[in-house]
């Protein structure tokens, strides 16, 4: 069976982002301090009820990414020795904001003018959103002037003004368009503010101007496609509306959230209009993921704070909050927020998803299957998809196959869940049926990397088709030439050809990509052996035993190490 390439499978599935990065641009000069050796780890308990003790363990939980612990071990400086609160202030100020608690965070808000510009307009933000959350917008107005804002946060700040000034009852500052030099994001989200805010006012007709902007041109946005259709639908025009939901779902069928719209406009039920606070909330989430995905993670966490202090019923923030704090280990934090998504909305079978995976990667199984089951039982396909996925990372792979029967069955051909079946049918041995699904998959995209090197590896690694099979894996490897588990497969085709010297120099490259991969290095062991350098080969398969391999690696290269390797067999099946 095609271990190796399972192996690929369900490292990538199961896998996070390495170590997400600490604090940066000016969040990391408001929280920066470097831990000191010893500290990473310190605890009330290891360091007695002095204040200074407490500063260091908040100090190290804010580094470690807890800010929950951080702001406790911080609220407990201020309580044992109130001297000390201007020192701790601004790093609580973090910690709270970061932990959600955005109340405490603008109490502790940094104000005085030797505050550096970024941390200052980080404090205004703060303060300004928490005045929109508690019907004060007159107050924190003042707050969101262009000339308050220092970068990162310019945008933010230019796309809140807006819903400042209606919430305030400034009739002619709601409809002034954000505007911030050279930023296509306050560019885009600007004008969707722009024309929700012209449908309140009744200018019907500029609103759609704008809308039809935002959702024309060849690829227009989950964001742009919604907002546009929700108007339309308030219009009265359902069908016009059914016809953009469609547009967006022949390129994205399985989007939850145009799917749920599409079936509320067929049954004439019109989206409400997005009150005050929730279109000020939308309005951050976008920022929010563009720092999450420039790498600014904390930045984003804390804007996806913000956003659900102004509504906390929106899941997707919720989602992207769960997936933040689970990438920073915070696994039952995580949990908790992707809990925060109710049954009934569009994200609920995403959140179902990351919860039972959640549930997966620490190791409890059984938590994971029962809960990709139950929301796999109502026939979503998204979830009956997870649900296979799951069962595939437990090794249930006939079930894993099995399940996906009935949605191949009734779905628009995707080579994504053609390959996903042959996977699980490979694994399962059920080879005929296995390479039907990985040729099908591969006539839907007979450029894709990650199907050639499966499909080349498993009729290499089965001595079958060996001259096509080459030609696949050369491919594969074109495309992704830093893949050890693809340069593995080309070196392992010239072994199964015979061409000895060449595998050798193949499968050293593989290993040097990912040397600590067992099954590259048994390869590589074999290739040794087979040109004559036997103490080479002996070292590898000695090195395959620390690598932790699977069951059947282990015994192949204790055998061989025993026994050394019978004669090769004769390249087998070379025909297409």
């Amino acid at each position: 069976m095609n271990t190796r390439s399972m192996a690929r499978w369900k490292q990538r599935t199961l896998g996070r982002a390495a170590a997400r990065l600490a604090a940066a641009g000016a969040l990391a000069m408001l929280a920066a301090c470097a831990t000191a050796p010893g500290q990473a780890g310190l605890r009330p308990e290891g360091t007695g009820a002095s204040p200074y003790g407490q500063f260091l363990a908040g100090r190290a939980a804010l580094n470690a990414g807890r800010p929950a612990d951080a702001a406790r071990y911080y609220g407990a400086v201020r309580i044992l020795d109130p001297d000390a609160a201007g020192i701790v202030d601004e790093r609580a100020f973090v910690a709270a904001l970061l932990a959600g608690d955005v109340e405490t965070a603008a109490r502790l808000a940094p104000t005085s003018e030797t505050t550096s510009p970024p941390n200052l307009s980080l404090s205004r933000l703060v303060r300004a959103v928490e005045g929109m959350s508690t019907g004060r917008a007159r107050q924190v107005r003042s707050l969101l002037t262009p000339e308050s804002a220092a970068f990162p946060h310019r945008a933010a700040t230019a796309l809140l003004a807006p819903w400042a000034a209606a919430m305030a009852g400034d009739k002619e500052g709601l409809l002034v368009r954000p505007q911030s030099p050279g930023d296509r994001m306050v560019d885009v989200f600007g004008l969707l503010a722009q024309a929700r805010l012209f449908e309140r006012t009744g200018r019907l007709d500029e609103a759609e101007t704008n809308f039809k902007v935002l959702a024309g041109g060849d690829s227009p946005g989950q964001v742009t496609v919604l907002a546009y259709g929700g108007f339309l639908e308030r219009r009265k025009r359902a069908p016009e509306a059914i016809t953009l939901y469609d547009g967006l779902l022949a390129t994205d069928p399985r989007n939850s959230a145009v799917k749920a719209a599409r079936a509320r406009a067929a049954a004439g039920r019109a989206e409400p209009q997005p009150t005050l606070r929730q279109g000020a909330a939308q309005t951050l989430i976008p920022v929010a993921a563009t720092l999450i995905a420039a790498g600014q993670e904390q930045m984003g966490l804390a804007y996806l704070r913000l956003a659900l202090r102004l509504d906390p019923e929106q899941y997707a923030a919720w989602i992207l909050v769960g997936d933040l704090l689970d990438g920073d280990g915070l696994a039952e934090d995580a949990r908790a927020a992707y809990a925060r998504t109710p049954s009934t909305a569009p994200e609920f079978t995403t959140a179902q998803a990351k919860l039972a995976w959640s549930h997966q990667r620490a190791g409890d199984k059984e938590t994971a299957l029962r809960l990709a089951r139950q929301s796999a039982a109502g026939g979503d396909v998204d979830a009956v998809i997870n649900l296979s996925d799951i069962l595939r990372a437990n090794e249930m792979f006939s079930e894993s196959a099995d399940v996906l029967d009935p949605v191949l069955a009734s779905s628009p051909p995707d080579w994504r869940l053609s390959y996903a079946r042959g996977v699980s049918l490979e694994r399962a041995g059920r080879w005929p049926e296995a390479e039907r699904d990985l040729k099908a998959a591969l006539a839907l995209n007979p450029d894709e990397p990650e199907l050639l090197n499966y499909l080349g590896y498993s009729w290499i690694d089965r001595n079958e088709n060996l001259d096509q099979a080459l030609e696949m894996v050369r491919r594969a490897v074109s495309q992704n030439p830093r893949s050890g588990a693809m340069v593995d497969s080309l070196g392992w085709a010239y072994y199964r050809l015979g061409d000895f010297p060449q595998a050798v120099t193949t499968l050293e490259m593989a290993v040097e990509l990912e040397p600590g991969d067992p099954e590259l290095n048994n390869h590589l062991g074999d290739a040794y052996w087979r040109v004559g350098r036997r103490d080479e080969a002996g070292f590898q398969w000695r090195r395959v035993l620390t690598l932790d391999p699977d069951p059947k690696i282990r015994e192949d290269a204790e055998r061989k190490l025993a026994e050394g390797l019978a004669p090769p067999p004769l390249p087998a099946a070379r025909k297409p």
